[in-house]
Protein backbone atom coordinates (compact mmCIF):
# COMPACT_ATOMS: atom_id res chain seq x y z
CA UNK A 1 0.00 0.00 0.00
CA UNK A 2 1.40 3.35 -1.03
CA UNK A 3 1.82 6.07 1.55
CA UNK A 4 2.36 8.76 -1.07
CA UNK A 5 0.57 11.93 -0.06
CA UNK A 6 -1.91 13.34 -2.56
CA UNK A 7 -0.91 16.79 -3.81
CA UNK A 8 -3.07 19.70 -2.68
CA UNK A 9 -5.37 20.91 -5.50
CA UNK A 10 -4.27 24.49 -4.77
CA UNK A 11 -0.65 23.51 -5.37
CA UNK A 12 -1.61 21.81 -8.64
CA UNK A 13 -3.51 24.93 -9.71
CA UNK A 14 -0.63 27.26 -8.77
CA UNK A 15 1.92 25.17 -10.64
CA UNK A 16 -0.32 25.14 -13.71
CA UNK A 17 -0.67 28.92 -13.51
CA UNK A 18 3.12 29.37 -13.27
CA UNK A 19 3.66 27.02 -16.21
CA UNK A 20 1.07 28.85 -18.31
CA UNK A 21 2.68 32.16 -17.35
CA UNK A 22 6.04 30.92 -18.68
CA UNK A 23 4.39 29.79 -21.93
CA UNK A 24 2.61 33.12 -22.26
CA UNK A 25 5.80 35.13 -21.68
CA UNK A 26 7.77 33.01 -24.14
CA UNK A 27 4.97 33.35 -26.69
CA UNK A 28 5.61 37.10 -26.58
CA UNK A 29 9.16 36.36 -27.79
CA UNK A 30 10.65 36.99 -24.39
CA UNK A 31 14.01 35.24 -24.12
CA UNK A 32 14.47 32.64 -21.37
CA UNK A 33 17.30 34.77 -19.96
CA UNK A 34 14.79 37.62 -19.54
CA UNK A 35 12.42 35.56 -17.40
CA UNK A 36 12.31 36.64 -13.78
CA UNK A 37 10.39 35.22 -10.86
CA UNK A 38 8.56 38.55 -10.59
CA UNK A 39 7.50 38.52 -14.27
CA UNK A 40 6.30 34.94 -13.99
CA UNK A 41 4.45 35.60 -10.72
CA UNK A 42 2.82 38.75 -12.10
CA UNK A 43 1.66 36.93 -15.24
CA UNK A 44 0.32 34.05 -13.14
CA UNK A 45 -1.38 36.57 -10.85
CA UNK A 46 0.31 34.93 -7.88
CA UNK A 47 3.03 36.18 -5.59
CA UNK A 48 6.73 35.40 -5.38
CA UNK A 49 6.28 33.55 -2.08
CA UNK A 50 3.92 31.12 -3.80
CA UNK A 51 6.50 30.63 -6.55
CA UNK A 52 9.16 29.73 -3.98
CA UNK A 53 6.80 27.29 -2.25
CA UNK A 54 6.91 25.18 -5.40
CA UNK A 55 10.24 25.92 -7.08
CA UNK A 56 13.80 26.66 -6.02
CA UNK A 57 14.31 29.08 -8.90
CA UNK A 58 13.44 29.63 -12.57
CA UNK A 59 15.72 26.78 -13.65
CA UNK A 60 13.83 24.41 -11.35
CA UNK A 61 10.53 25.52 -12.93
CA UNK A 62 11.94 25.08 -16.44
CA UNK A 63 13.37 21.67 -15.52
CA UNK A 64 9.96 20.54 -14.27
CA UNK A 65 8.29 21.85 -17.42
CA UNK A 66 10.79 19.92 -19.56
CA UNK A 67 10.19 16.71 -17.57
CA UNK A 68 6.45 17.16 -18.00
CA UNK A 69 6.87 17.72 -21.74
CA UNK A 70 8.90 14.53 -22.12
CA UNK A 71 6.44 12.56 -20.02
CA UNK A 72 3.64 13.80 -22.28
CA UNK A 73 5.65 13.08 -25.43
CA UNK A 74 6.40 9.57 -24.20
CA UNK A 75 2.68 8.98 -23.68
CA UNK A 76 1.99 10.28 -27.21
CA UNK A 77 4.69 8.03 -28.67
CA UNK A 78 3.74 4.84 -26.82
CA UNK A 79 0.78 3.96 -29.11
CA UNK A 80 2.95 4.56 -32.19
CA UNK A 81 5.26 1.77 -31.06
CA UNK A 82 2.60 -0.89 -31.46
CA UNK A 83 0.49 0.30 -34.39
CA UNK A 84 0.93 -1.32 -37.77
CA UNK A 85 -2.26 -0.05 -39.34
CA UNK A 86 -3.71 3.14 -40.76
CA UNK A 87 -3.86 4.48 -37.19
CA UNK A 88 -0.09 4.91 -37.35
CA UNK A 89 -0.54 8.13 -39.34
CA UNK A 90 -3.08 9.41 -36.80
CA UNK A 91 -0.69 8.64 -33.94
CA UNK A 92 2.07 10.59 -35.68
CA UNK A 93 -0.30 13.51 -36.19
CA UNK A 94 -1.22 13.43 -32.48
CA UNK A 95 2.48 13.54 -31.60
CA UNK A 96 3.09 16.44 -34.01
CA UNK A 97 0.01 18.28 -32.76
CA UNK A 98 1.51 18.19 -29.27
CA UNK A 99 4.71 19.73 -30.59
CA UNK A 100 2.69 22.32 -32.49
CA UNK A 101 0.68 23.26 -29.39
CA UNK A 102 3.90 23.89 -27.46
CA UNK A 103 5.94 25.19 -30.41
CA UNK A 104 7.01 28.38 -28.62
CA UNK A 105 8.53 26.51 -25.71
CA UNK A 106 10.01 23.90 -28.07
CA UNK A 107 11.58 26.66 -30.16
CA UNK A 108 13.31 27.94 -27.03
CA UNK A 109 14.18 24.59 -25.51
CA UNK A 110 15.43 22.94 -28.70
CA UNK A 111 18.32 25.42 -28.66
CA UNK A 112 19.48 23.84 -25.39
CA UNK A 113 21.88 20.97 -25.96
CA UNK A 114 20.44 18.80 -23.18
CA UNK A 115 16.89 19.16 -24.46
CA UNK A 116 17.90 18.42 -28.03
CA UNK A 117 19.85 15.35 -26.91
CA UNK A 118 16.94 14.12 -24.81
CA UNK A 119 14.53 14.58 -27.73
CA UNK A 120 16.97 12.79 -30.05
CA UNK A 121 17.21 9.86 -27.59
CA UNK A 122 13.40 9.70 -27.32
CA UNK A 123 13.06 9.54 -31.11
CA UNK A 124 15.88 7.00 -31.39
CA UNK A 125 14.44 4.70 -28.72
CA UNK A 126 11.05 4.93 -30.44
CA UNK A 127 12.54 3.83 -33.75
CA UNK A 128 14.41 0.97 -32.07
CA UNK A 129 11.27 -0.17 -30.24
CA UNK A 130 9.24 -0.07 -33.48
CA UNK A 131 11.88 -2.17 -35.24
CA UNK A 132 11.81 -4.73 -32.44
CA UNK A 133 7.99 -4.81 -32.46
CA UNK A 134 8.03 -5.41 -36.22
CA UNK A 135 10.85 -7.99 -36.05
CA UNK A 136 13.11 -5.93 -38.27
CA UNK A 137 16.67 -7.10 -37.91
CA UNK A 138 19.66 -4.82 -38.15
CA UNK A 139 21.20 -5.41 -41.54
CA UNK A 140 23.26 -3.41 -43.97
CA UNK A 141 20.08 -2.58 -45.89
CA UNK A 142 18.41 -0.90 -42.91
CA UNK A 143 19.25 2.77 -42.53
CA UNK A 144 21.04 3.53 -39.29
CA UNK A 145 18.76 4.44 -36.40
CA UNK A 146 21.03 7.40 -35.62
CA UNK A 147 20.65 8.77 -39.14
CA UNK A 148 16.87 8.43 -39.09
CA UNK A 149 16.57 9.92 -35.60
CA UNK A 150 18.83 12.83 -36.60
CA UNK A 151 16.81 13.53 -39.73
CA UNK A 152 13.50 13.33 -37.85
CA UNK A 153 14.87 15.70 -35.22
CA UNK A 154 16.00 17.98 -38.04
CA UNK A 155 12.54 17.90 -39.62
CA UNK A 156 10.91 18.74 -36.29
CA UNK A 157 13.39 21.55 -35.61
CA UNK A 158 12.89 23.00 -39.11
CA UNK A 159 9.13 22.77 -38.70
CA UNK A 160 9.21 24.58 -35.33
CA UNK A 161 11.59 27.29 -36.50
CA UNK A 162 10.70 27.92 -40.15
CA UNK A 163 7.87 25.71 -41.38
CA UNK A 164 5.14 26.12 -38.80
CA UNK A 165 2.73 27.26 -41.53
CA UNK A 166 2.52 23.58 -42.53
CA UNK A 167 -0.05 21.49 -40.69
CA UNK A 168 0.73 18.47 -38.55
CA UNK A 169 -1.05 16.37 -41.15
CA UNK A 170 1.18 17.65 -43.94
CA UNK A 171 4.39 17.08 -41.95
CA UNK A 172 3.20 13.59 -40.92
CA UNK A 173 2.52 12.79 -44.58
CA UNK A 174 5.98 14.01 -45.58
CA UNK A 175 7.65 11.97 -42.83
CA UNK A 176 5.64 8.88 -43.72
CA UNK A 177 6.42 9.10 -47.43
CA UNK A 178 10.08 9.84 -46.73
CA UNK A 179 10.55 6.86 -44.43
CA UNK A 180 7.97 4.43 -45.77
CA UNK A 181 10.66 2.06 -47.00
CA UNK A 182 13.22 2.79 -44.29
CA UNK A 183 11.84 0.49 -41.59
CA UNK A 184 10.84 3.00 -38.96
Amino acid sequence: MSTKKKEDPRAIRSKKMFKNAVFSLLAENLEVSQLTVQKIANRAELNRATFYLHYEDINDLLRQIVHEIFDDLSMKIEPILHEKSILEQEQLITFLNYIYDYRKIFAVLVEKKGFKKHLFNLIKSTIEARRIARNIESTRDVVSVDIIASSLLGIIMWWIEDGIQYSSEYIAGQITSLYKRRHL
